[in-house]
């Protein structure tokens, strides 16, 4: 199909482009932009006046629920969700049921979701069997099978000797892990450690879970190579001493990116409120000292992406005391509008960044496992493949059970008027949301 949008304000972070402008796309891929075609008969046209015109998001962390949920056809209501918040790409994590440990597995996911014809899926294969961290996986294998990358989602690795040699497994032969830090004994409790925590009676995660579990991560990576060193990516940062952290591993020169979730930017304990179970989440939230110094390194670029840490999960297992209830919230359809949303109160330079994050970073966090997509991906570039999302900054929505696509309904949001909301979202030329 032959897709003209008109009118719409062009904008993309990798090139710094912002210009109204068309955009032409024929056979799946960008034709052209900003140019006029003489002989270009568009079967379809989109009018994007009052609009933004975006590469289309990347989520580097957005768990499915399949396998596991087939019964319940979540793999459908979360794609649908994806493309419904503009997400095009995203990265599902390992601990699925059962965990994608065995490539007849990753397989299965990625022959599913392409039938779809919605978001791309970049499955995360399990470091180790079952994720207990005891035992490598084939990641050969299951890098033919599709995988992109390798990690424990939340489930730390305790053996050093381990991780180590899983480290030096990546490195030979050029795989990246992703690592959620977390010392697995001090990260047991279900709240940030702090006043709140205390006051409330509810078990804490001290920052020192993050810290010494970074200390040992980049201390492992200088054994193995330092800035030659295997591609680490560290999954949902969540405190200010571990991003001081990762800014003195990047001055070092080690090989590593992070993102934040959406969740930590925005929110802080204290919005746990009166055991509200929608803030029980993964990491968890924390001081508003914390927030700000993530909100400066995303800006500054010590954080690299920005992720909605999508989870859905049933009603009935938040409706529990708030250390019994799942940790997780919806966040696909939220992504982009909460974004802006920090990137307008991040000041100058905010918006755009707060955009990069969401596409041209996190496809640079994935880099060559990418493929032939490497060079489209978060991208708006003309013969590369038409991954799109049209915006309208201006349209208002509030965020309910009904207006939520995703079977996960529950979000830290929920009630929140949303400035701005997706019109529609193309993936590889098709129109796979809106009209």
């Amino acid at each position: 199909m032959k897709i003209l949008i008109q009118h719409g304000r062009v904008i993309d972070p990798s090139t710094g482009r912002d210009e109204v402008a068309d955009v032409a796309i024929a056979a799946g891929r960008i034709l052209g932009i900003g140019k006029t075609l003489a002989d270009f008969a568009p079967n379809r046209t989109v009018d994007a006046r009052g609009c933004w015109v975006l590469p289309g998001l990347v989520d580097l962390t957005a768990r499915l629920r399949e396998p596991g949920h087939e019964h319940a056809r979540m793999l459908e209501s979360e794609m649908a969700a994806a493309v419904a918040g503009g997400v095009t790409s995203l990265v599902c994590p390992p601990d699925t049921d059962p965990v994608l440990d065995e490539p007849g597995l990753v397989e299965m996911l990625r022959n599913r979701a392409e039938k779809l014809h919605q978001a791309r899926v970049f499955p995360q294969g399990a470091l180790t069997r079952g994720l207990k961290g005891e035992v490598l996986t084939e990641m050969g294998q299951l890098t033919d099978a599709g995988c992109v990358a390798f990690g424990q989602a939340d489930a730390p690795i305790a053996n050093t000797q381990v991780l180590l040699r899983a480290l030096q497994y990546a490195n030979t032969f050029g795989y990246a892990v992703w690592l959620r830090p977390l010392d697995p004994w001090l990260g047991t409790g279900v709240a940030a450690s702090g006043p709140l925590a205390m006051r409330m009676g509810l078990s804490g995660v001290p920052a020192a879970a993050e810290t010494i579990a970074l200390h040992t991560l980049f201390e492992l990576l200088r054994a193995t190579g330092g800035a030659k060193g295997p591609r680490v990516h560290l999954s949902r940062l969540s405190s200010a001493a571990g991003v001081a952290l990762l800014r003195q591993a990047k001055a070092e020169g080690l090989n590593v990116t992070a993102d934040v979730s959406i969740h930590s930017l925005h929110l802080t304990d204290q919005d746990i409120g009166y055991f509200d179970t929608s803030m029980r989440l993964n990491p968890p939230l924390r001081q508003q000292r914390d927030r700000e110094a993530l909100g400066a390194a995303l800006l500054d670029g010590t954080i690299d992406a920005l992720v909605s840490d999508h989870t859905p999960v049933e009603a009935d297992a938040k409706q529990l005391p708030f250390a019994e209830a799942e940790p997780g919230a919806t966040g696909l359809e939220l992504l982009l509008p909460l974004a802006l949303k920090w990137g307008h109160a991040a000041g100058e330079g905010g918006v755009m960044r707060a955009l990069a994050s969401v596409t041209t970073a996190p496809a640079q966090v994935l880099g060559a496992a990418l493929g032939t997509l490497q060079a489209s991906v978060g991208r708006l570039a003309e013969g590369g493949v038409a991954d799109v999302c049209v915006f309208d900054p201006e349209a208002r929505w509030t965020v309910t059970p009904d207006a939520l696509l995703s079977q996960g309904k529950l979000t830290p949001f929920a009630g929140y008027e949303m400035a701005g909301r997706v019109r529609c979202t193309l993936v590889g030329g098709h129109l796979a949301h809106g009209g």
